[in-house]
């Protein structure tokens, strides 16, 4: 009976899907059930829509002009372009597991449920529940992140175009606030209105790239190639220039962040176990391939580095543009671009966490999880989890009142969380695969696999024999050292104001997690639920 159950709902849960999607929707659907889960999101998103949402909320042309800075402050010029190599180079190893772990296992959850079969049966339960916290402590931060960017660079552009307004913390927080809930509205109207926005920020994303590249580079004056690849800097003083260019590194991890999300809209894409992988490595391809030309670029026409640096504006770009172009106009041109393309990007990170914490609230792993699992027989979507999100997002901006430096290490904690949420998976499957534990790929439907105590089984997508050995090991080193540098002050000697309050919000949540799981969770979260036998 439930098998029946499944196969209709399978067939007959999105009619209005052309082309044979209603072929597609079964057996995403079987895909699913072979996980133990049963489909309750709808079917909306394709190849293309996919690759949009991820580029858009990578955003890595966009995000490294805005964090740029902190590798040029420590590491220079120079060595803002190397540690981006490093960062592209280490981000796409990365991605190749993610895309590896989602082709195995195309669910919301990510990677708790890799986690939790992967390892071994006496440490599953306990090592999923962790991680998933930390993937929780990731993208609500990273989201946080997102909104206060995207609210303050519109506070940047209005103090470009009009020096003598002055600018507010609480205002802030209000645009903040305003770009939250732009993208709850979008959110809750959802289905295929959210994927074809996707598809054509997209589109914006791509002709923005060329539009501010074309600028700078054709009005601005250029340095020379020796100023931008040899010219090292140790601005924050720390003890030798090797340990300052790993510190610096973290602006360029960052433009990278988020390379999970296409991973936690699983449920809701057609032929989610090659879409996936194929939008994601698609999407470190193009962003990153965008970003460093991007960085090359704005080393070659940046003019007065401390100008920069100290604009009102708050966003060194913003004073790059206008050096570059010699007006407030053709720079708050310029500006607008990015400022739309930071808002569909808080608006797209407001769907992946919500879907991360929906999936983790599915599983029993957080307190009220009966009413945040919840989704609406409206429009097929987890409303409470939306608004829950949307919530602890707002929250969160109250501090910027107070402080704008502790709301930048709060939602620092993006980095550290969801690095920390890979090393995890990254080692377990490295393990697995070396002890050749991880049957080959087989499309048949009669059998449950990749749930705890199942048969492990292999996507579509895999990267075979030593090089995926090779692969598996280098973004395992890279995880490392990303996670341990996220946690350094970026200047010595260390002052209340100047220290990395990253780790304290970290390893706070993290306590909390465990004490709760020591007082309740333990004893109703048993990994991925199977509800469909």
């Amino acid at each position: 009976m439930e098998s029946y159950e499944l196969k209709h709902r399978a067939t007959t849960a999105n009619r209005d899907v052309p082309d044979g999607g209603n072929l597609r929707d079964a057996r995403d659907d079987m895909d699913l059930a072979r996980l133990g889960k049963k489909p309750v999101l709808k079917r909306t998103f394709g190849i293309l829509s996919l690759i949009g949402f991820s580029c858009t909320i990578l955003g890595t042309w966009e995000g490294i002009l805005s964090t740029f800075t902190i590798p040029l402050e420590n590491g220079g010029s120079a060595g803002a372009v190397y540690s981006f190599l490093f960062a592209w180079t280490g981000t796409g190893c990365t991605f190749v597991l993610l895309s590896e772990l989602a082709s195995m296992a195309p669910t919301s959850g990510g990677q708790y449920h890799w986690c939790a079969m992967l390892a071994p049966p006496r440490y599953m339960k306990f090592l999923s529940y962790i991680s998933g916290w930390l993937t929780v402590i990731g993208w609500q931060a990273g989201f946080a992140s997102s909104a206060y960017m995207a609210g303050t660079e519109i506070q940047g552009a209005m103090v470009l175009g009009n020096s003598l307004y002055k600018a507010q913390g609480y205002q802030g927080t209000l645009l903040m606030w305003a770009v939250v809930v732009v993208g709850l509205g979008v959110n809750l109207i959802g289905g295929r209105f959210l994927s074809r926005l996707e598809s054509s920020i997209l589109i914006i994303h791509i002709l923005g790239y060329f539009a501010v590249l074309i600028t700078i580079t054709y009005m601005a004056d250029h340095k020379s190639a020796k100023d931008v690849f040899t010219a090292f800097n140790n601005g924050g003083d720390l003890y030798t220039d090797g340990l300052s260019f790993f510190v610096g590194m973290t602006g360029c991890v960052f433009a990278f962040a988020g390379g999970d999300a296409a991973v936690h809209m699983a449920e809701e894409v057609n032929n989610a176990s090659v879409a996936i992988p194929r939008s994601i490595m698609l999407t470190v391809v193009i962003n990153g391939t965008l970003g460093f030309s991007m960085l090359i670029a704005a080393l070659f026409c940046m003019g007065s580095l401390e100008a920069a640096l100290k604009t009102p504006t708050g966003y060194p770009f913003m004073e790059i543009f206008q050096q570059a172009t010699g007006s407030s106009a053709g720079a708050l041109g310029l500006t607008s671009i990015l400022v739309i393309i930071g808002i569909f990007a808080a608006l797209g990170m407001l769907t992946a966490t919500s879907r991360q914490f929906w999936s983790f609230a599915r599983d029993r792993g957080v307190p009220g999880w009966r009413f945040w699992s919840h989704v609406s027989t409206r429009n097929f979507l987890p409303t409470y989890s939306i608004y829950l999100t949307m919530t602890i997002c707002c929250l969160l901006g109250l501090i910027n009142i107070g402080s704008a430096l502790a709301l930048n290490d709060i939602v620092s904690m993006a980095v550290s969380g969801l690095y920390t949420s890979y090393l995890i998976v990254a080692v377990l499957l490295f393990w697995r695969r070396a002890t050749g534990a991880i049957a080959p790929y087989s499309d048949s439907e009669d059998m449950v696999v990749n749930v705890p105590g199942a048969k492990l089984m292999w996507g579509p997508f895999r990267i075979p024999g030593i090089w995926g050995i090779l692969i598996n090991g280098y973004a395992i080193i890279y995880i490392l050292i990303v996670i341990f540098f996220s946690y350094w002050p970026t200047a010595l000697p260390v002052t209340v104001s100047g220290m990395n309050y990253s780790v304290v919000g970290t390893m706070g949540t993290v306590i909390l997690a465990v004490v709760y799981y020591v007082v309740r969770a333990r004893h109703v979260y048993t990994g991925p639920i199977v509800e469909i036998s």
